[in-house]
């Protein structure tokens, strides 16, 4: 398969999700009574999937079928306008924003399907079907998600996130229309590790927030410190693993890199709100514990199980690196939960993780 580079476009398409992905984050800043609700962690999930699949929706195209052509550009210039309208309405407060994130939304998704509909009779007999099956089937998760202007109240979002699940399903429902034109998997792994950087510099937003507190006590720089290296120890683990350990010759419809990194990309989000909340030691301690080390186990299940098919047979996880790692999570879980320890022990403890799973997949 030739070699597909990411263009500039791309790159630029991505720098507008920084603030897409921001504002979602900023929703678990959300803390009351010491807890985060749980209207604010569902509709972190609510406004993170959107984005994500929005993304997720043009870079496929690009992977498959898209060229550096006025046509392709002309396209992605559109697709980064109602990018725009939607990321600008993005809020907890749904009904006051509704009609110009449904646009945006809508918008960005019309144009992917109708993307699909104008190449597939330029195209291979196989691409075609490929090419025809997304571009006719996710103009069906459209129309329901339209219909949700019919309605008010929780029906609209009902009928409209249910146009999104349909949207999302319809792929893996169709796996073997889309093995007929595998992903280009150098292009795709190297565009979700770009947006991997973004959800990264979120956690590097929250290490400069904490520094804005000023608070230079020796509980505050251990705080500091522990953080920094484990945001580095993300890094180091995520890319060197991607670089040295993963297979870019194995083509498939990319499916576990596609869907599995929503939940990398979820559970990064969660660790750079926890960096705050941690730092601002106002939420309930059991509660802050469950949901710090949620957000790193979900980071590490998704990783692992996204990444494995991908490794070199030789550099897969066994499972007794399965046992060490989730034994050092359950044990860091378990004592803290019986001996309180300050904030920066418990990052400490985290930054501990992430070198060690570092170690073992790089």
């Amino acid at each position: 398969m030739i070699e597909k580079k990411v263009t500039w476009l791309e790159l630029f398409y991505d720098l507008l999700l920084v603030a897409a992905v921001s504002k979602a984050t900023h929703v678990l800043l959300h803390a009351e009574h010491g807890t985060i609700p749980l209207e604010y962690l569902s509709k972190f999930v609510l406004i993170f999937i959107p984005i994500w699949w929005g993304w997720v929706g043009q870079t496929l195209f690009v992977n498959r079928f898209g060229q550096d052509i006025l046509i392709h550009r002309i396209f992605m210039i559109l697709q980064l306008l109602f990018v725009l309208v939607m990321t600008a309405s993005l809020s907890p407060d749904f009904d006051q924003y509704y009609v110009p994130f449904f646009v945006g939304y809508i918008g960005s998704r019309a144009l992917t399907a109708l993307q699909y509909l104008l190449v597939h009779r330029a195209k291979a007999a196989h691409q075609q079907v490929t090419a025809s099956y997304l571009g006719t089937h996710f103009l069906i998760g459209i129309l329901i998600s339209a219909c949700s202007l019919f309605f008010d109240s929780w029906i609209r979002y009902a009928v409209l996130y249910a146009g999104i699940a349909v949207d999302i399903l319809l792929p893996l429902l169709g796996r073997r229309h889309l093995v007929k034109t595998p992903i280009n998997t150098h292009h795709l792994l190297e565009r979700f590790a770009l947006f991997t950087l973004i959800l990264l510099g979120e956690s590097v937003v929250s290490i400069l927030a904490v520094l804005q507190f000023n608070h230079w006590d020796l509980p505050s720089v251990l705080f500091v410190a522990f953080t920094s290296l484990l945001v580095i120890a993300m890094w180091w683990q995520y890319f060197d693993n991607i670089d040295k350990k993963v297979s870019r010759e194995i083509h498939t419809a990319g499916q576990m890199i596609i869907y599995g990194h929503l939940f990398v990309y979820l559970s990064m989000s969660m660790i750079a709100a926890a960096i705050q909340l941690l730092y601002k030691d106002q939420m309930d301690y059991s509660f802050m514990l469950a949901f710090v080390f949620g957000s790193v186990l979900l980071y590490f299940l998704s990783t692992s199980v996204v990444f494995h098919r991908y490794r070199h047979k030789h550099l897969r996880l066994k499972p007794y690196h399965l046992a060490i790692m989730l034994g050092i999570l359950a044990c860091c879980f378990v004592i803290d939960l019986i001996f309180p320890v300050p904030n920066y022990a418990i990052v400490g403890e985290v930054m501990i993780f992430f070198i060690v799973y570092a170690k073992l997949t790089t």
